[in-house]
């Protein structure tokens, strides 16, 4: 066999038996059942942050499921609403902060009057400013396969776009838990 054949066959047998060696713990477990009654997160990215929630904040959360199921959205839809809000009012229900605020933001999702999201009333609405959230979700194509960070950020127009990943799991863990109840 010449040179070049041998070491042709010899990379291509190289790169089966890699394969084979990551790919056979993968197989083995695909056969494996998963049992969650957690949402599936597309891909939870980079650090995660995590707050105590008190009982208004709580509320808050729930409010945004309850409006993620009226707007008849899935689980994943209530996971980038409260990760988005964890982000942007620490699931507050924010009012004119004064010199602190950022232009006219109010509300959970920091929504701004100035920029077509409503009064100051409808956006510290729990329900009017989730469905307003969704309702501009619901306008990225591909939102419920696209990292919750991305999908966020097309709807927010925020100056720290990367900042929503951090609430993922949080919000997961809420949605996963108050869903049903």
């Amino acid at each position: 066999m010449n040179t070049m054949l041998r070491k042709s066959v010899l990379g291509i047998a190289g790169l089966a038996f890699t394969g084979g060696v990551f790919a056979g713990p993968i197989a083995a477990h695909a056969a494996e059942p998963v049992h969650s009654t957690k949402p599936v997160a597309v891909s939870v990215q980079g650090a995660q942050s995590k707050i105590d929630l008190n009982d208004e904040q709580l509320a808050n959360a729930k409010a945004i499921i309850a409006a993620t199921k009226k707007a008849g959205l899935p689980e994943r839809a209530a996971v980038i609403s409260i990760a988005t809000s964890l982000q942007e009012s620490k699931l507050e229900n924010l009012g004119h902060l004064g010199d602190a605020n950022d232009h006219d933001s109010l509300g959970l999702f920091q929504q701004r009057p100035s920029s077509g999201w409503g009064t100051p009333e409808q956006i510290t609405d729990p329900e009017y400013s989730t469905l307003a959230f969704l309702k501009g979700l619901k306008q990225v194509d591909g939102w419920q396969d696209m990292p919750l960070t991305e999908a966020a950020q097309t709807v927010q127009v925020s100056a720290y776009p990367d900042a929503y990943a951090q609430w993922e799991q949080q919000a997961a863990d809420i949605v996963a838990h108050n869903w049903n109840s």
